[in-house]
């Protein structure tokens, strides 16, 4: 399976290409538009950070401010891939019913190109933070690898949520319900340590449990927590050995059911 990616890299490659210049023809905002949802996000949290704030009397120090910025980038990135490589292939029917190629490519195209985007946020965000005089030492090492759990885990998401997608056309309504209210129990807005023992529950979503790693290696400038860590790469890399085969299984059955 994963050979077969290799050799039809050009066409992945390709269709990352179309899908990130299709959301940007014909803008107003053009590339702006990859930072208008994590701008939301961060504003939002600023708000609710404020909120807590005012009730607890305590003023807000630039770790908070930056805390929700750092995560507020990673999660958009996976609601938006999640959102968009679900409705991948049913929304490529006229090429899944053609000649044969890894259906893979739509769902990997699909979280590509929503890494594009990831990528320009950041970069502007990195800008910010340096004019600010943030401060990172030798623990921010460990954000690539970070990253790429969670590109892994969106793959592996990405795909088996598409697959789902096709047999079942409601399951993209019910993913859009769920990353509407996702980052409320996801600790976007909030650190988990937030609710004491109870910390664990929210750490069991993995996105959770990368995003408080990052949180911890760049605010916090210590090392990530390992058993969190682990259970992350076990998601990630656990996950699309799962999803994969799963989603190649059922490749057959894609034309006929589309």
């Amino acid at each position: 399976m994963f050979r077969e990616m290799i050799q039809y890299r050009n066409l992945l490659w390709m269709l990352t290409l179309r899908d990130i210049k299709i959301r940007y023809k014909q803008t107003v905002m053009g590339f702006l538009w990859a930072l208008f949802m994590p701008m939301l996000i961060v504003f939002a949290g600023l708000i609710i950070k404020k909120g807590f704030s005012i009730v607890s009397g305590k003023p807000l120090d630039l770790a908070e401010l930056t805390s929700v910025s750092i995560k507020s980038l990673p999660y958009a990135f996976f609601i938006a891939s999640i959102r968009f490589s679900t409705n991948s292939l049913v929304g490529n029917a006229n090429l899944v019913t053609k000649i044969y190629f890894p259906r893979e490519v739509f769902p990997v195209a699909a979280v590509l190109a929503n890494l594009f985007d990831f990528l320009i946020a950041s970069f502007v965000l990195v800008v910010i933070l340096a004019i600010a005089g943030f401060q990172i030492d030798r623990h921010a090492t460990w954000v690539p690898f970070l990253i790429l759990l969670l590109i892994l885990f969106t793959i592996a998401m990405g795909m088996i949520l598409s697959c789902a997608n096709l047999f079942f056309r409601d399951v993209k309504y019910i993913v859009e319900v769920i990353v509407t209210f996702a980052i409320f129990f996801t600790p976007v807005f909030y650190d988990a340590s937030l609710f004491g023992k109870w910390a664990p529950l929210l750490l069991l979503n993995p996105l959770g449990a990368i995003l408080e790693n990052i949180n911890n290696v760049v605010i916090l400038h210590k090392s990530p927590d390992m058993f969190w860590l682990s259970y992350s790469i076990l998601w990630s890399v656990g996950g699309l050995l799962v999803c994969w085969p799963i989603f190649h299984k059922l490749e057959f059955l894609f034309a006929e059911n589309i």
